[in-house]
This record gives C-alpha cells, sequence and structure tokens, in this order.
C-alpha cells in the first residue's frame, strides 16, 4: 500500500518545510515567557508563536520515518498535531524546553498514524509490539549484516532478548514487514491484462450450483415428511425425538414416555427407520426413471 504525494501536494509540502526553517529560534527566556503567558493567561498568540517556532523540529522528525512509504506532508502534519498538543502542556516552570518535551508527543503521534496506515491489517497494539516495529529494521541491519532473506533462528532470539519480546514475536513482525499490501486490482508483471484477483480460485458453488442444492434439499424436505407421515404414532415420536432434534432423546428416557421397555423402543427405531427407507426409494426411483 506504497503512497505517493501528487505534485500540487509537493509542492505544498516543500513550501510548509521552507517556511518552518525560517522560523526564528526562541531564546530560553521568551521561551518561558510565551509559556508564561498561554498557561496564566491563555493567550493564543503566544501560543501559535510557541508552535511556529518549533514546526521545523516536527519536519525533522517525521523525515526519520520517510522509509515506511507514507506521504511525507501526511507526516509532517501528524507531527504538527503532536506538536500542538505539546504546546498546550507545555509548563515552562518544570525547567524542560519545549522542545525537548515536544520530542516525544511528535514522535508519538507520527508513529501512531504509521501504526494505522501501514497496513490494512491492525498491528503494534501493544508497547513491545509498537518497539518491535519501529527498531526491526534497526536491529536487523545491526546483527544480521551479512544475511540475505530471513534472518535466522539465532539472530531472531539476539533481536528478541534485545527487546524483551518472544522469538515468536520477532518472526511474525518480519514476515509482516518483507511485504507491503498489494491491491488485488494491481496488474501481473507479465502480463498487463491481467490482474492479481484473476488468480484468487474461488471456490464457492456457482448460482446454478446453489440453486439446483437448494431445491434438492426442499425435495427432500418433502419425501422426508409424507415419510413419516406413514408411520405409527409412536414410530413418528421416536424417530423425531431421537433423530429430528438437536438433542437427540435416549432410549430409556423414550420409554418412560410411552410407557415400554428400552428394547421395545429400539425395535420401534429399527422398524420405523426401514419403513422410512422404503418409503423415500419410491420418490428417488420415480424422480430417477422421469430423468431417463
Amino acid at each position: 500500500m506504497t503512497t505517493t504525494e501528487s505534485a500540487p501536494l509537493q509542492r505544498a509540502t516543500r513550501g510548509f518545510i521552507k517556511r518552518s526553517l525560517a522560523a526564528p529560534m526562541l531564546s530560553r527566556d521568551y521561551e518561558c515567557e510565551l509559556g508564561r503567558r498561554w498557561v496564566e493567561e491563555r493567550d493564543e498568540t503566544a501560543l501559535h508563536e510557541l508552535v511556529a517556532s518549533h514546526t521545523r523540529l516536527a519536519v525533522s522528525l517525521a523525515g526519520r520515518f520517510r522509509g515506511y512509504g507514507l506521504p511525507l506532508g501526511d507526516l509532517i502534519q501528524e507531527g504538527n498535531i503532536g506538536l500542538m498538543e505539546a504546546a498546550t502542556r507545555f509548563d515552562p516552570e518544570r525547567g524542560v524546553r519545549l522542545s525537548t518535551y515536544a520530542s516525544w508527543w511528535i514522535r508519538a503521534q507520527i508513529q501512531d498514524y504509521i501504526l494505522r496506515h501501514w497496513s490494512i491489517v491492525r498491528l503494534g497494539t501493544t508497547a513491545s509490539e509498537k518497539s518491535l516495529f519501529f527498531n526491526l529494521r534497526r536491529l536487523r541491519a545491526k546483527i544480521a549484516a551479512v544475511s540475505v532473506g530471513y534472518m535466522t533462528g539465532g539472530e531472531r532470539a539476539e533481536i528478541a532478548r534485545a527487546l524483551g519480546v518472544k522469538d515468536g514475536s520477532v518472526a511474525s513482525m518480519e514476515g509482516r514487514l518483507s511485504g507491503r499490501d498489494q491491491s488485488l486490482n494491481a496488474v501481473l508483471a507479465d502480463d498487463a491484462e491481467r490482474e492479481w484477483q484473476d488468480l484468487l480460485e474461488d471456490d464457492r458453488p456457482s448460482p446454478e450450483e446453489a440453486v439446483m442444492t437448494s431445491r434438492d434439499a426442499a425435495t427432500r424436505r418433502r419425501w422426508l415428511h409424507a415419510a413419516l407421515g406413514e408411520l405409527p404414532d409412536r414410530e413418528q415420536l421416536i424417530i423425531r425425538e431421537r433423530h429430528l432434534s438437536e438433542e437427540a432423546s435416549t432410549l430409556a428416557d423414550l420409554g418412560q414416555v410411552l410407557g415400554i421397555s428400552k428394547e421395545r423402543v429400539r425395535q420401534l427405531e429399527r422398524r420405523a427407520l426401514d419403513r422410512l427407507q422404503r418409503s423415500l426409494t419410491k420418490p428417488a426411483m420415480a424422480s430417477v426413471s422421469g430423468l431417463a
């Protein structure tokens, strides 16, 4: 699911980056003054100046995540959302510069966006999975520098120990990161007129087969209903309770209901089944004869 920006969006992104880099840096004292004006007076002008002076930070951090195939403009936008969240929460009395505080918010916002849009399959729902997603490539490049294809068991174990996850989690994430989502409408490399979905086999019955199956089932139900109607009442009860109910009754239970022994119930059941078989054979043979 690789995404690219259109030419107008690329120009807009470049323009925003240029303006961000041109924004003046703030001194520590002036940054604290703006922070106090926002905290104490809710001065939106001060808040805007704080955000505008740190957009270069959002641009810089967004650029570090370009390798995930998502448009840079979107990453920068998400970074700005994180920056604005950090600015609204900024407390200058803590003695921490806004850039230090905002870096965490910007990075978290961008990472959440990547996890939501990198694949249609949800992944990275826990802290350990997120860490594995964003660190697997770096650690693999460091640990398995000479490997070609998938990592060895030892390399996966080393990464699992480094990140505090199970070996199976590393193997699963490696498989998911090995290829992006691909549209079923993408054309085949060797045949521009065929799409990937043309190779998918549909094992569902055709409409004709579905209609025939439904009609056959209805016919069998009609035959069975007619055959049951030819049985004596006791034998109908036994067949329904023993073979047509969700929970089959026992021979002993039916014996108590009918006031006969369990062995007698067995004999009646056997006789009823024989009668049903003979009754159902007649319409079946007639149907076959009609087709011949």
